[in-house]
């Protein structure tokens, strides 16, 4: 078994100051030759792959934070942390580190990096001095203190200074006392003093100094310090927003103290960085990397402790379903989880399964197609971003959910189907949420994330599940608006025709376009479903309707499905097309769009070439028999000459063949003729007897047959005489052999040489 202390998360700050998983594993340090040090390396705990190798350098700043983690800085501001399962491995590690860089291991911050010129003048520093003088905290020594603290800024190790003297004195506790005083005072110049001050200590980067400033007693003081920037004529009222404005609501009442006060810190930290904080400049960005750090991991311990208090969660979804609870109590919950699930982003994978796991067994599925069918449009976003969470983690847990739903409801409430109706009704002129939903369809529909086990294949079970009971509802819109004309017939093709009156309407434009994308999605990735599907609706006549469409994107879109079923160079397919004439609207598109050099000219124009190109010659064969002649004009590209000429070729190789195959047959019959003629110099050979033989069997044959035909008699004749006509022919063959066995005739030899 895996020694669970050494057992880590690998993390990586990304260039949006996010913090990226890059797996689990176990850490060591140990001696590696090629780097010539201590190092860290972390090896996946799945197949044993090396996650992470770093060196321990001298003058790599390690921090230690919550007693579980540990975080550097190496080359290129490449930020890097070790989330331990257990405290015990984090000191360990945390001890090692300590000893290469000859650090007690008790500080929970080594050093910051340093450039050469500031380490030859640390060099130079004595002993004695190794933490910065702070003047006295006093109201007079403001500015003194806001001036060390902004020049310490731009040197790294004058950095750590400060931060090692702020921490022994206490000096955090006592500027917010000074603030307090400041502010009863009015005190504006101490004030604006306080801010640049506070300010500066927040870019000193150090999880100590954030322990302290984010508690409980200090955290409003640090917001009211932040208020007072000079820059502003008025100060905010930041604090006043916090307490009285922002409302934090409980669900559920939370019994935790300690799980409330990590919300309310979580909350006001985020305010802190996102409203207060100007956005830091290019020079600055790494100054509240460990600030990000901090929001992060208290995030992470937010979540594990709500999924720890099954009571709390329970309650929580047994009032989600439950038909007695008012709209508004049901709005605060779905907010809730959906706030909860983004708050499960930052897990670790295998923490992230076990909490979606925990939410599938307490009925989120279920819980949602109630919510997603309410009227209010803001709790139908926030369902909608809870399944999205649900099907980025695992579609194959939705499906399996969706496809045992017809055993107890009808199509109406199908999760899919609800989902389907959602995106179809959005009432956004934009259709933002719509989109959305048809890129989780799309992944629900995917072939290349079902799996396969040896009992089922999801993908067949679902697939059909998908075409029986939720495709009709996909394409309900797709039918609708371009419905047949059942008055009309097209005598030609003896099918119906289609009204030509597509959508005007942008929206619903957008809608279909949306839709169509989807087929043709699943035109690529399913094969029998769709094909079964297209044929059974004659569903591609539909979808060319949508080529007289006045939105230049739907006709394209309509244009990419047909562009997609041609693509597959089926066979069946092909004859579809060819049987319904359905090359028509494209190509009156084509000649409709007139000399336009534009999207609809170029995709037209690139259809035809690659039927040109791949030589798809039932196709070929269509299109210049029925439509060449509306197309021969067009010259200034040779693609329809150049499936002329194609044409042309394939008639002259049947031709050929034919040919071939006529002078074939008149070999053959000339071999034939060879070995009559040689059967009859055979029998020429023969001698007198054998031809008195043969002409008294004939004359016996033909008198018997007379008789035959003369006295009708039926069926007991005719046996008697197809008897005596086989021992003829018998008697007349065996004695050809015998007479050619007993001689060579010289005139056969004599004919046959010749």
């Amino acid at each position: 078994m895996s020694d669970t202390r050494r057992r880590v998360k690998v993390y990586t700050l990304n260039e949006d100051r996010q913090w990226d998983d890059r797996g689990t594993g176990h850490v060591s340090s140990t001696f590696v030759e090629r780097l010539k040090g201590i190092s860290l390396l972390v090896r996946a705990e799945s197949d044993g792959s090396l996650l992470l190798e770093s060196k321990i350098s001298p003058n790599t700043a390690y921090q230690k934070q919550q007693d579980t983690l540990i975080v550097w800085s190496e080359a290129d501001n490449y930020d890097l942390a070790l989330s331990f399962q257990e405290k015990a491995g984090c000191d360990e590690i945390w001890e090692k580190i300590c000893q290469v860089q000859g650090k007690d291991p008790a500080v929970d911050i080594t050093q910051d990096p340093i450039d050469e010129s500031e380490e030859e003048r640390f060099e130079e520093i004595p002993e004695t001095s190794h933490l910065v003088e702070l003047p006295p905290c006093e109201l007079g020594r403001l500015e003194e203190i806001a001036d060390l603290v902004t020049s310490v800024l731009s040197s790294p190790i004058r950095r750590e200074k400060l931060a090692l003297a702020l921490m022994s004195e206490g000096y955090i506790k006592k500027l917010l006392g000074l603030f307090r005083v400041c502010e009863d005072l009015d005190n504006r110049e101490g004030l604006h003093h306080l801010y640049e001050i506070v300010r500066g200590v927040l870019f000193l980067n150090k999880a100590a100094l954030f322990e302290v400033m984010f508690s409980d007693d200090c955290i409003m003081d640090v917001v009211g310090c932040l208020e007072y920037d000079p820059s502003l004529v008025q100060p905010k009222r930041h604090r006043e927003f916090l307490t009285k404005t922002a409302k934090f609501k409980e669900v559920i009442p939370i019994t935790d103290s300690e799980l409330r006060q990590k919300i309310h810190q979580t909350y006001r930290v985020q305010y802190i960085q996102d409203i207060i904080l100007p956005t830091p400049s290019v020079f600055e960005e790494n100054f509240l990397s460990t600030l990000t750090s901090f929001i992060f991991f208290n995030k992470v311990e937010i979540v594990s402790m709500l999924q720890e208090d099954e009571k709390f969660l329970t309650e929580v979804f047994a009032q989600l379903t439950d038909e007695a609870t008012d709209d508004s109590k049901r709005r605060e919950l779905v907010n809730f989880v959906k706030e909860f699930c983004a708050f499960s982003q930052t897990l670790q994978p295998q923490n992230r399964d076990a909490f979606f796991k925990t939410l599938a067994n307490l009925g989120i599925l279920p819980a949602l197609e109630i919510v997603m069918g309410m009227d209010d449009l803001q709790v139908r976003a926030a369902a909608t971003d809870i399944f999205s969470y649900l099907v980025e983690f695992s579609p194959s847990m939705v499906r399996e959910f969706v496809m045992q739903e017809p055993q107890q409801t009808d199509d109406d409430v199908l999760l899919i189907n609800v989902v389907i109706k959602q995106m179809i009704c959005d009432s956004d002129p934009e259709l933002g949420g719509a989109v959305q939903l048809m890129g989780l369809l799309r992944t629900l529909i995917d072939p290349e994330n079902m799996l396969a086990s040896t009992n089922k294949t999801e993908k067949t079970e679902f697939l059909s599940f998908f075409y029986k009971y939720c495709m009709h509802v996909l394409t309900a819109p797709l039918l609708a608006n371009t419905a047949h004309d059942k008055s009309s017939k097209d005598v030609q093709e003896g099918s119906t025709k289609i009204n030509p009156v597509c959508p005007d309407n942008f929206q619903t434009a957008q809608l279909l376009a949306l839709i169509l994308e989807l087929l043709t999605f699943c035109v690529e990735h399913h094969t029998y479903h769709i094909k079964t599907y297209i044929m059974n609706k004659d569903l591609l006549r539909r979808v060319l309707v949508l080529m007289n469409s006045k939105h230049t994107f739907l006709a394209l879109c309509a244009l990419r499905f047909m562009r997609r079923i041609i693509g597959l160079k089926d066979e069946y397919y092909n004859r579809y097309i060819i049987k319904g004439n359905l090359f028509e609207p494209v190509i009156n598109a084509l000649l409709d769009n007139g000399t336009r050099y534009n999207l609809l000219n170029s995709a037209i124009i690139e259809l035809f070439e690659f039927i040109k190109v791949e030589d798809i010659k039932s196709l070929i064969a269509h299109i210049v028999d029925n439509f060449y002649k509306a197309l021969e004009s067009i010259e200034y590209v040779q693609t329809f000459k150049g499936l002329k000429g194609r044409y042309e070729q394939e008639k002259d190789r049947q031709s050929q063949r034919l040919n071939s195959l006529s002078l074939s047959r008149y070999r053959r019959d000339a071999r034939s003729l060879d070995e009559d003629e040689e059967l009859w110099f055979n029998d020429d050979d023969d001698d007198d007897d054998g031809e008195a033989v043969e002409k008294r069997m004939e004359d016996d044959f033909s008198d018997s047959y007379g008789k035959y035909m003369e006295a009708k008699k039926g069926k007991q004749l005719l046996i008697v005489l197809c008897l005596l006509g086989t021992f003829c022919h018998f008697h007349f063959t065996f004695s050809q052999e015998e007479d050619e066995e007993e001689e060579q005739s010289p005139r056969k030899r004599a004919r046959l040489s010749s």
